[in-house]
């Protein structure tokens, strides 16, 4: 697929002021303007910001509101029950909740619905049960907003309910067409996306809600708000593998949370590390989000979620050691469901002539309910358009949708509540139910409505600088650290550098499907290694519509080349046998 490559050009005169009021570089005070931190007091925050800069808890709606009424029931000795979700961000906002409620001496217990049986959030004949089982309370976590029904049902019999919760407030249109937001009428709803809400920062995941509450909580008991900090690391989690953005407070969490995973007492999230190989490295956000998070959601997506809690709650060094290791074989089997699954969406695609369609909605039903999502965002890649995929539910289709940055899926489902049974989500991700008549109407509106142009459904990579091969260092690569963790809302930085002599080409791996470059670097006798993962074929194809079959022959047969082509990449440190040496990931490649 063809990719528009655009040098992002912004405030030179901001990135001049970052430069004398923080003593920093021209290079870091260039990147902290592309991504929209110019302002002083926020730049400072991003690169030198520490706990204590984490905003008030009690800013949030509702906050004192629902922490009264949970105190008042540890001292009333009150049945309570965690209602959590089956997600990473789900597990580990249980987590937190079920470690502080046990320091506050609570009387409680946890409970994570079964995806298949019951579904996303709160469900009523669940909430009848736990009233038969004597609950009085429920604390839902990353959950509830959109639980209209259940918590009125809650209500009837009796029991208190507190809903916090980040996800978008649903929307209702009136009779009159004036658009309006709604949630339940809980105890209380703790959600800093309420309209109401005057927090200063809307992008917490459900964790990081989960974590503010906590902290009140301990100052409303006199518990030293010290202890809360050893929930950072389930917030850290949480927060990469929700894919919120690691910009400010969920930047110093994800900070402060990889500083206590790497020397983490925890003894499921040691054991699901050595399981995953990762016990002698430096955990990264890079591992939160593609080794342990990955894990730690196959159990709700192939099993029960509830293993993925009891791991990270176990104080039995044997039993953390056999569930991350029933953790890591979930989670490869969901990688080749997964491989399997796009495999057959992607044909279905192709034999249907849906490739032009703006919009895919796709239903198969011999995908699994779980893994819907991870394949409507491959589809979204290899298509960039918005994709949802849906599948055989318990009762109904069921389904997830993955979105492109132009095009805001919450709200276009938001408009095509008529045939739909229920649906919750963000602007760039979303879950449904609905009737199997319902959808072909469904894609038929959805593609009537979609105002997205052509150009909006070219991939673009916003390059961040021009930086030529001689420029690079050791202090460039230490200047990057620095601005980790990366991830959505501080995207790893991309470089760009235009004909560049190639010297030696190689393929290597175990499939040799991986390319390894040595490029002059210009006005020096030096020169500099790069690997570029994931684009074989598509390299291949450009350099034999350039230079011929033979040629790259040749090339694969000697290793030796003399061509010159554009790339984007990142500068790394390539650790071999105890020796080091600069080399660039490459992202993307033109001749």
């Amino acid at each position: 697929m063809s990719e528009n490559w655009l040098l992002i050009n912004k405030g030179i005169a901001e990135a001049n002021r970052l430069v004398s009021e923080l003593n920093i570089s021209q290079f870091t005070s260039r990147l902290l303007v592309n991504r929209e931190i110019s302002d002083l007091k926020q730049a400072r925050k991003f690169l030198f910001g520490n706990i204590e800069d984490l905003h008030d808890g009690h800013l949030m709606k509702d906050m004192d509101k629902a922490v009264a009424i949970v105190k008042n029931a540890i001292h009333n000795n009150s049945k309570m029950v965690i209602y959590g979700d089956y997600d990473c961000d789900g597990v580990n906002s249980t987590v937190i909740f079920n470690n502080a409620l046990r320091v506050c001496k609570a009387n409680f217990s946890y409970y994570i619905p079964n995806r298949e049986d019951e579904g996303y959030g709160m469900n009523s004949n669940r909430i009848k049960k736990l009233k038969e089982e004597g609950y009085e309370l429920i604390i839902t976590c990353d959950n509830g907003i959109a639980a209209f029904e259940q918590v009125e049902l809650a209500k009837e019999l009796g029991m208190g309910v507190i809903i916090t919760d980040h996800h978008d407030i649903p929307i209702f249109k009136e009779a009159d067409g004036t658009v309006i937001e709604k949630f339940p009428e809980a105890d209380a709803v703790v959600n800093p996306k309420r309209p109401d809400c005057q927090y200063p920062f809307k992008k917490l995941c459900g964790a990081g809600v989960a974590l503010k509450f906590v902290q009140c909580l301990y100052e409303a008991l006199g518990i030293p708000k010290e202890r809360s900090y050893d929930l950072l690391e389930f917030a850290a989690i949480a927060t990469v593998c929700d894919v919120v953005d690691l910009v400010d407070e969920n930047r110093i969490i994800v900070k402060e949370g990889l500083k206590r995973i790497n020397k983490s007492e925890n003894l499921g999230l040691k054991a699901l590390m050595k399981q995953t190989n990762l016990d002698d490295k430096t955990i990264s956000a890079y591992h939160l989000g593609f080794i342990i998070g990955p894990c730690v959601n196959a159990t709700g997506r192939l099993e029960t979620a509830d293993l993925s809690v009891e791991l990270l709650l176990t104080t039995d060094t044997e039993r953390a050691n056999e569930l991350a290791k029933e953790l890591h074989e979930l989670n490869q089997r969901r990688q080749d469901m997964t491989t399997e699954s796009v495999e057959l969406i992607e044909h279905q695609i192709e034999q249907n002539n849906m490739t032009k369609d703006k919009v895919l909605v796709v239903y198969n039903d011999r995908i699994h309910e779980s893994i819907a999502g991870i394949v409507a965002g491959r589809i979204r890649e290899k298509y960039n358009v918005p994709a949802i995929v849906l599948t055989k539910g318990k009762e109904m289709a069921k389904g997830s949708g993955r979105s492109i940055e132009e095009y805001n899926m919450f709200e276009e489902l938001s408009n095509c509540k008529e045939y739909l049974d229920k649906f919750g989500g963000h602007p760039m991700a979303a879950g449904l139910s609905i009737e199997l008549d319902n959808i072909p109407k469904l894609r038929e509106k959805l593609l009537k409505t979609c105002r997205l142009k052509d150009e909006d459904i070219v991939p673009k990579i916003r390059i961040d600088l021009k930086l030529p091969l001689s420029y690079i260092n050791e202090q460039v690569v230490n200047e990057l650290e620095e601005l980790e963790p990366f991830g959505k809302g501080n995207t790893t930085p991309i470089f760009g550098e235009k004909n560049v002599e190639v010297l030696r080409l190689w393929t290597i791996g175990k499939e040799k499907n991986i390319l390894k470059f040595r490029f002059k670097i210009l006005g020096s006798n030096y020169s500099m290694d790069g690997i570029c993962f994931n684009k074989y074929e598509e390299f291949k194809e450009q350099f034999i519509n350039k230079y011929g079959e033979e040629a790259f022959l040749n090339i694969l047969d000697s290793s030796f080349c003399n061509f010159k082509m554009d790339f984007l990449f990142y500068p790394s440190v390539n650790e071999y046998n105890g020796n080091k040496s600069l080399q660039v990931i490459i992202k993307s490649i033109r001749l």
